[in-house]
């Protein structure tokens, strides 16, 4: 059993919407989704390469638990708000990321 992060990136295409996308992301989203998840912990950060692009990380304690809940109905639910605040103004990818090795 390895820690897992579930990794959701998001491009905010358009630079005025930033400021209410870090507001909402923070008060609403990731809580949401690491209660719907059960996610050990969320993090999340903005890329100081492209001031646009914004990660979140919820990390679990091993891959199959981060499979389940990228399988869930939790997953569904949180993505369909997104869509419904957000509709195509804002980009996501995801990734599940397993720990490789640390010093």
């Amino acid at each position: 059993m390895s820690t897992t992060w579930l990794m959701v990136r998001a491009v905010v295409e358009d630079a005025a919407d930033i400021p209410r996308f870090d507001a909402w992301y923070a008060a609403e989203h990731l809580p949401d989704a690491k209660r719907g998840f059960g996610a050990l912990r969320a993090r999340r950060c903005w890329s100081r390469t492209d001031p646009q692009v914004h990660c979140a990380f919820y990390e679990f304690p091993d891959a199959a638990t981060a499979e389940a809940a990228i399988a869930s109905p939790a997953l569904r639910a949180l993505v369909a708000e997104f869509d419904r605040v957000w509709g195509t103004r804002v980009t996501r990818t995801r990734e599940l990321l397993e720990l490789a090795g640390e010093l």
